[in-house]
């Protein structure tokens, strides 16, 4: 099931799977992550549909876009990459947890180490920066799993948690920031990037696949190339940044704005 914004990408996505897999049962479901209303829909979609969820994946994301803000107000990229992710999971949990052995993976990235959590201004109200807000938003997914692993290991649930990243893959996930800000030069730097250093979009996704079917995965594993930097190469097991392994940041709550809907409202259950 490929839970996306567009219908028309994702029904060429479809034809390319069916093309290499005839047999392939591929579907489309509409999710938009910056819109808590579609996740809820989505989720109650999925509820009916789908006895069973073997393995949700959160791989949606945006990156270092200039500010723009959530249907409810939250900062994009936290709203999409994290807030979204977390109030899907909850609301599929009890099906994903029934449905066991099964996983979740959370899709972050490198650049989870290169800031922390702004816990002063967590939707960047006072003044915003593209790339920490991008960070942010990663460490935000890598926060999650931490504390996802450690609520399922104190209920001994078959339910792995695992995180993930794809390198430096070559996708148009470079090309949107500078597009929305109409930066040339930005896009033409992205797209030396790719060209310089990146590996396939196809490659790219093997981490995702490894966190989300290899036996050798373990809940509250980070799994990334191999290759130097971890940028490129085949799938293992990654550090983290002690950063991502706080626990009493993966713990901490956060009381948002009166007049912005907060996620935890639309969890049905707790995983606690």
């Amino acid at each position: 099931v490929l839970a996306c914004r567009s219908r028309e990408k994702t029904d060429e996505a479809i034809a390319r799977i069916r093309a290499e897999v005839p047999s392939a049962t591929v579907e489309f479901a509409a999710l938009d992550l910056a819109s808590l209303a579609s996740v809820r829909a989505c989720a109650a979609e999925l509820l009916a549909r789908y006895p069973r969820i073997d393995v949700l994946v959160n791989n949606a994301g945006v990156m270092a876009l200039p500010l723009r803000r959530t249907a409810e107000g939250f900062e994009m990229q936290f709203g999409t990459n994290h807030l979204g992710h977390f109030a899907l999971t909850g609301l599929l949990f009890d099906r994903v947890a029934a449905s066991a052995p099964s996983r979740i993976v959370n899709v972050s990235s490198s650049a989870h180490r290169w800031g922390g959590i702004n816990w002063g201004d967590l939707q960047w109200e006072k003044r915003y920066s593209k790339w920490p807000a991008y960070s942010q938003s990663k460490l935000a997914n890598m926060l999650f799993t931490l504390e996802l692993d450690a609520r399922l290991r104190r209920r001994g649930l078959d339910v792995k948690a695992v995180a993930c990243h794809p390198g430096y893959a070559a996708t148009n996930l470079q090309h949107t920031g500078p597009q929305m800000a109409g930066s040339r030069f930005g896009a033409a730097l992205m797209t030396l990037g790719n060209r310089l250093f990146s590996q396939s979009a196809a490659d790219g996704a093997l981490p995702t696949i490894y966190a989300a079917a290899a036996p050798a995965a373990e809940s509250g594993d980070y799994i990334g190339p191999d290759g130097f930097q971890n940028v490129r190469g085949a799938p293992t097991k990654n550090s983290r940044h002690r950063r991502a392994e706080d626990p009493e940041a993966a713990a901490r709550r956060t009381r948002y704005r009166s007049d912005m809907e907060d996620p935890r409202r639309f969890v049905q259950k707790s995983v606690s």
